[in-house]
């Protein structure tokens, strides 16, 4: 028996913990949020230990291990995996600031509040975004990718939002990677919401650099940010100017390389904690084991909304392994759902951006158990009848 050094101590104040905890959890929730999720059990226990100097030799080894088994769940042998303290958005600037010229043009492919977001990012640094805009439900198609590059030869690169949450669409990646690289433009691609949940390989799409969080469809508390970066981007940051210090991607693979660590204090137990859930992947039988559980969970939660009568909102066909979003019933509003099922001991998540109004959402990140998924809905039917009955 392995003794964890804990986090308590002698004469423990539990008054100052319950204090704490009755402002976090004023009464139990059961999360289907947009993230952050619950928790794996296995994620929660590991993190529960003492703390340790990250220059050490043991979180050396943890960092190693991580990234090792990070990288073969992206399939990304011929990319280089870092880890840094940050939300995904850390890397999402990362990928401007050291890949992209000063002035340069980055054509932002748009679905949904997290394309915009990105679009947003490129301005803020100084970058040219070129927009290829959908309306919200709708996916980016290869064809529409491919007029927008021939029409615009001279963008250095294209970011693609994989899943996108505000939506509940899902883009065809593969396809649209695939588009990117016969015009050979960098490809950027968020996978916060959809790393852990979609399928990525890296090295086989073409993919420059893909980054996700930790708080999604992995199950770990928020704090870490991951991304697989390809040698060109390297090559490309030695080129730029005037990088940043805290995202300089070659400052970042320089710790790595030379330490397993990062250049600043990484979040040490969400990486304990990632690093229990690709053992959990293994244990359940690997990668594609793990995506047809996410696949089925997301069937079983889209057939559940439909057989209440209500309406998808994404386009058929295109529909988010991590998220659904549904239209609210006529007459009633996305925010009544939302907090009728919050009464009742239901985070699930409003609508968000221009859909808000119209829409709610049922996150399927994290853990969730089947049973969890069945009083969900036992509770959602009976508000969608109280609220129908109020209009």
């Amino acid at each position: 028996m392995i003794r964890i050094p804990s986090c308590g101590v002698v004469g423990l104040d539990r008054e100052i913990v319950e204090s704490v905890y009755r402002i976090l959890w004023p009464k139990p929730l059961k999360l289907f949020t947009a993230g952050p999720v619950s928790c794996f059990p296995e994620v929660l226990e590991v993190m529960r230990f003492q703390m340790l100097s990250h220059r050490s030799d043991e979180y050396r080894a943890l960092h190693r291990d991580t990234v090792q088994r990070l990288a073969d769940f992206l399939e990304a042998r011929r990319s280089t995996v870092l880890l840094i303290p940050a939300s995904g958005t850390g890397f999402m600037e990362a990928s401007i600031r050291n890949a992209v010229s000063p002035r340069g043009k980055v054509l932002v492919t748009i679905i949904g509040a997290f394309g915009k977001r990105y679009r947003e990012v490129v301005e803020d640094n100084g970058r040219i975004p070129i927009v290829l805009e959908k309306p919200p439900g709708e996916p980016v198609l290869p064809e529409e990718l491919d007029d927008a590059l021939r029409k615009n030869p001279d963008v250095e690169a294209v970011t693609i939002t994989y899943n996108e949450t505000s939506t509940g669409v899902l883009n065809p990646l593969p396809e649209l990677a695939r588009v990117v690289k016969e015009h050979d433009k960098l490809l950027f691609v968020d996978a916060v919401s959809a790393m852990g949940a979609a399928d990525i390989r890296v090295d086989e799409w073409g993919i420059d650099l893909v980054f996700a969080s930790s708080q999604k469809a992995f199950g770990v508390p928020p704090g870490l940010a991951m991304a697989a970066v390809s040698e060109e981007v390297f090559e490309r940051a030695k080129r730029i100017p005037e990088r940043g210090w805290y995202f300089d991607l070659l400052r970042i693979r320089k710790y790595l390389e030379s330490q397993w660590s990062t250049p600043s204090t990484p979040p040490i137990p969400q990486i304990a904690g990632l690093n229990a859930v690709l053992r959990i992947i293994e244990k359940m039988g690997g990668k594609y084991k793990w995506l047809e559980m996410y696949a089925r969970r997301a069937e079983r939660i889209r057939r559940g909304v439909i057989d209440l009568g209500l309406e998808l909102f994404a386009r058929e066909g295109y529909y988010s392994p991590t998220i659904t979003v549904v239209k609210a019933p006529p007459g009633i509003r996305g925010v009544e759902v939302y907090e009728a099922m919050r009464r009742r001991g239901f985070e699930i998540a409003k609508g968000y951006g221009p859909v808000k109004e119209y829409t709610f959402r049922i996150g399927h990140m994290g853990y969730i158990t089947d049973e969890d998924i069945d009083e969900l809905f036992r509770n959602l039917a009976e508000v969608i009848e109280e609220l129908k009955k109020k209009t």
